[in-house]
């Protein structure tokens, strides 16, 4: 049994950050500066307000770019415009934010987007498939293209002449660009959450964690 231990002291202090204690503790309203109360209203009064489910608090990416409020403006204003006013269809732009979760192990992401991927109507076969590792099986031709493109740009940090066409070819330039902007900006969502250690709300589904 001995020759175990090792792997199994790496396997508990792998384990050890999404356990830890959250290092961004929520800020009550009654503390907030201005400039924090300004961002925290222009959150709340925002398209993410009627997102069904949603509780409207400011927690999540949005309660640690409090402490950075003038960054945290613009960083919430950019990611209302590619939720919210993407060319991408509303089911492939949440799969795309799903395979960024998944690239990052972004629990929380992950999490806050499954649900709203499926009700878009990205099946949940597909979705599994994508928490597990795998390639999906059973994708459509537009979810493939997605997920090849956004799969290369995260993997390679390249796209290749051939992904590139036939993202282009059936969402055109715009649809390039706003898959590239959605990507990158819930990268910078996945290292927040990451960094302050944001828990997985009670009754949430952790991602597994790939042997990669």
């Amino acid at each position: 049994m001995r020759p175990l231990l090792p792997a199994i002291l790496l396997a508990a202090t792998l384990a050890m950050p999404a356990l830890a204690q959250e290092r961004f503790p929520q800020i009550p309203a009654d503390q907030r500066t201005p400039a924090q109360q300004a961002l925290a209203a222009a959150i709340q009064s925002g398209p993410r307000a009627n997102v069904p489910g949603r509780d409207n608090s400011i927690g999540g990416p949005f309660n640690i770019w409090l402490r950075s409020p003038g960054v945290g403006d613009r960083i919430q204003q950019l990611g209302a415009e590619l939720r919210f006013r993407s060319s991408i269809p509303t089911d492939l732009n949440e799969f795309a934010i799903l395979i960024t979760a998944r690239e990052w192990s972004s629990q929380y992401e992950w999490f806050a987007h499954h649900r709203l991927a499926l009700a878009a109507g990205l099946p949940a076969s597909v979705a599994n498939d994508l928490a597990q590792g795998r390639r999906p099986e059973g994708m459509t031709e537009d979810q493939r293209i997605v997920y090849d493109f956004c799969t290369e740009m995260h993997r390679d940090r390249f796209v290749s002449d051939a992904t590139f066409a036939a993202a282009k070819a059936r969402f055109g330039e715009q649809g390039v660009v706003d898959l590239i902007a959605v990507s990158g900006y819930y990268v910078l969502v996945s290292m927040t959450l990451n960094v302050g250690r944001v828990a997985v709300p009670g009754g949430g589904t952790p991602l597994p964690t790939l042997n990669r």
